[in-house]
């Protein structure tokens, strides 16, 4: 279905439906920190949060949200994962390993089916091992009669077999049985995951009726649609993080029933491209085209960050390149180790690469970058500090250095205003 919009919709209004739809187009402190209530319906929004283990600064996860809240309690976010009280998300493999809102609990229900019935080569050979039939029932059974245990409470003495991903045969039982979705993931203790039986883990509250697995494209496919807000339809796939040709007939349904409704719109290039929109957020994209609806957020993203997650967009809506370099040999970086993208009203302006040192309380930044043809005027610096004094406050920072900055006027002025 096409909407009857003749003339394209501007980039600007791409851009800010966009964001509106990640959590980041509101001006920071127009909103009050956010309650558990807030939190989890922001993890609702966006379908997931990735979870990463390079911690250079706060983790990614913990990024996400201080993107779209500022500072926060991330201990608020911890107890709906893990309090049993609080428990409203849970840690599984969605776009990779992610935080998920329970309430689409029942959507990973095929994933698990899939370890079960068809698991991945690796898990198949794992699993045809003899010895390693005997390793599943002794950890299934120390986990149900002593609760709640760690890969380090499993002692192992053996040789190490392999590379660094070549777990212990007790870990790698955790693992399969965590993706088969017999345990669960209880709590994390200096992010070490602990594995419970699902039973004891799983509130009772949640849906559990087990879904097809076109039932749960589908789900993804629409639902990531509502999250990115203006998109081309194979970067769906993208954003559910599965092979485009996978969900490819589920996006084409939507079209055909008007869930999805094709748009023009203007790229960053200044080509015009042919897009889609949840049919709900037309009236948005039309605001956002008026004027009424606008970005006014500066605040910086995580390379993981969910707003990067549908590939190209980046460079079609904003005429950046997102990338993570934390891979790459020192002298093969541009950016830096864990570079970190600057959002600007709308616009994604620069990046820089920290590294706090936590010891000291001193946040260092190895590499500053505004983008070209960017000018750092009043407003574009007084915005960055603004959101950099919250940023160093989120991670108890007191000091800044920056090391290298292009322009070197930007890290000057940058540094005179905090």
């Amino acid at each position: 279905m096409s909407a009857s919009r003749e003339a394209p919709y501007p980039l600007d209004a791409l851009r800010t439906v966009a964001l509106h739809m990640q959590g980041l187009a509101a001006a920071p402190g127009s909103e009050p920190a956010p309650t558990l209530e807030a939190i989890h319906e922001m993890v609702k929004q966006i379908g997931c949060v990735q979870i990463d283990t390079l911690h250079r600064v706060a983790r990614s996860q913990y990024l996400v949200l201080w993107s779209r809240f500022g500072q926060y309690n991330p201990a608020d976010f911890d107890r709906l994962i893990f309090d049993p009280g609080e428990r409203c998300l849970f840690e599984y493999w969605r776009h990779a390993a992610s935080i998920i809102p329970l309430e689409y609990y029942r959507y990973s229900t095929p994933e698990m089916q899939r370890w079960q019935e068809q698991p991945s080569r690796y898990w198949a050979d794992w699993l045809n091992q003899p010895d390693n039939q005997e390793v599943l029932r002794y950890v299934r059974q120390r986990v149900t009669t002593e609760g709640a245990l760690r890969a380090a409470d499993f002692q192992y003495d053996g040789p190490k077999r392999g590379p660094w991903w070549d777990w212990k045969p007790t870990k790698s039982a955790l693992e399969y049985l965590f993706g088969a979705g017999e345990l669960m993931i209880a709590n994390r203790v200096n992010f070490q995951r602990v594995y419970d039986l699902r039973e004891r883990v799983l509130p009772d509250w949640v849906d559990t009726t087990p879904v097809s697995a076109d039932e749960a494209y589908r789900f993804y496919a629409e639902q990531g649609l509502r999250a990115l807000g203006v998109c081309q339809p194979a970067q769906l796939a993208d954003y559910a993080y599965t092979y485009r040709r996978t969900l490819k007939p589920h996006v084409e349904a939507m079209m055909r029933e008007g869930v999805a409704v094709e748009v023009r719109g203007v790229l960053a290039d200044g080509r015009e491209a042919a897009l889609i929109v949840h049919r709900d957020n037309l009236p948005l994209l039309e605001q956002a085209a008026d004027g009424a609806l606008r970005a006014e957020r500066t605040t910086f993203l995580s390379p993981f960050d969910s707003l990067f997650w549908a590939r190209g967009r980046d460079e079609q809506f904003w005429g950046f390149e997102q990338r993570l370099e934390a891979y790459k040999r020192a002298e093969d970086r541009i950016w830096g180790y864990f570079s970190l993208a600057i959002l600007h009203r709308g616009c994604l302006v620069g990046r820089f690469d920290p590294k706090m040192e936590r010891k000291d309380g001193l946040m260092r930044l190895e590499h500053l970058h505004l983008e070209p043809g960017v000018e750092p005027d009043e407003t574009l610096v007084a915005d960055v500090a603004a959101a950099m004094r919250d940023f160093m406050a989120s991670h108890g920072a007191t000091y800044l250095v920056i090391e290298h900055s292009n322009p070197p006027e930007f890290g000057d002025r940058l540094a005179g205003s905090l």
